[in-house]
């Protein structure tokens, strides 16, 4: 990134940063290009499947040090994830966020290279997928909404980091010394090009690298994995104050149905079943846990 200097009364004056958008093109294999997009939800994927790998393999996080998964079945579930993350989110995207363009505009729906993916709609066909997983499977729903709840935390900073190379969800202006200057043609028609908000790379903080240690705080310091469902319910309440906080300083669009205030975003409003369904897991989850840990030591005392 350059940095754009303005000279004022012979006195040298930092103003903003210019975003300078990168080629959309990571590499080239003869016709084949792979896009930086694809890369980072690549990364995240393979990233998160490697943690979820050393978690199952991990005895003292599990109750009766057993995981619900073998490390065969966990390769298996990274095909159902990528399935639900991409379908889900793109599906949400279109549903969510743009209903409109995407009917007038229906082959747009097929073109995930130029960005616009919704979180809250990869969360939906993540959670399907892992519903119809563990029926397969026989094992726990709740177990594996942990397990992807622990690694989710890294596809979400990859995927952030996407927005920004993409110059998408960019933020509000201001005039905070880090502010970026978006070039008009990775900005909406209606805004102005003005310093804003880097909001992808607030995003990528909070949502990735700060939830992930709050969430790995829980699987390894409180062994939270034993009480199937509670490590989800901090994940959702952790995802939904930090996307919260962020679309505080995220580009607002009025035009959108949900678009209820400056301060009541879509993406607040979509974000508040998540921390009231988090709010209930975890108030729940370790109290039916520890409930049905001590009904079987009485049943197994009866019996012996």
């Amino acid at each position: 990134m350059t940095v754009t200097i303005l000279f004022a009364a012979g006195t040298l004056a930092l103003s903003a940063l210019v975003f300078v958008a990168p080629d959309p093109v990571a590499f080239q294999i003869g016709p084949l290009a792979v896009r930086w997009y694809g890369v980072a939800y690549m990364a995240g994927l393979l990233i998160g499947w490697f943690y979820v790998r050393r978690l199952v393999a991990s005895p003292r996080l599990w109750a009766d040090e057993r995981a619900p998964l073998t490390r065969d079945q966990v390769d298996s579930l990274l095909l159902w994830v990528t399935f639900g993350v991409v379908v889900g989110g793109r599906l949400g995207y279109v549903l969510f966020y743009n209903p409109v363009f995407f009917a007038q505009n229906p082959l747009e729906i097929l073109s995930v290279w130029k960005g616009g993916m919704s979180f809250h709609g990869g969360l939906l066909g993540v959670t399907f997928a892992l519903l119809v997983f563990a029926r397969l499977n026989d094992t726990s729903f709740f177990s594996l909404t942990d397990i992807a709840s622990a690694a989710v935390p890294i596809g979400l900073f990859f995927g952030r980091i996407a927005n920004f190379i993409n110059g998408e969800v960019y933020g509000r202006p201001s005039d905070v010394p880090w502010a970026m200057v978006f070039p008009r043609e990775v900005l909406a028609p209606a805004d102005e090009v003005v310093a804003r908000h880097p909001s992808q790379l607030y995003e990528a903080a909070l949502e990735g690298i700060v939830l992930f240690l709050i969430v790995r705080m829980f699987t390894h310091g409180r062994l939270a994995m034993r009480w199937p469902g509670f490590v989800t319910g901090v994940f959702l309440i952790g995802y939904g104050l930090a996307r919260g906080f962020c679309e505080l300083f995220r580009a607002y669009d009025p035009d959108h149905m949900l678009a209820l205030h400056p301060f009541v975003t879509p993406g607040i409003v979509y974000s508040i079943p998540m921390v009231l369904v988090g709010a209930y897991l975890v108030h729940t989850r370790r109290f039916k846990a520890e409930s049905q840990a001590l009904s079987a030591g009485r049943t197994g005392r009866s019996r012996g």
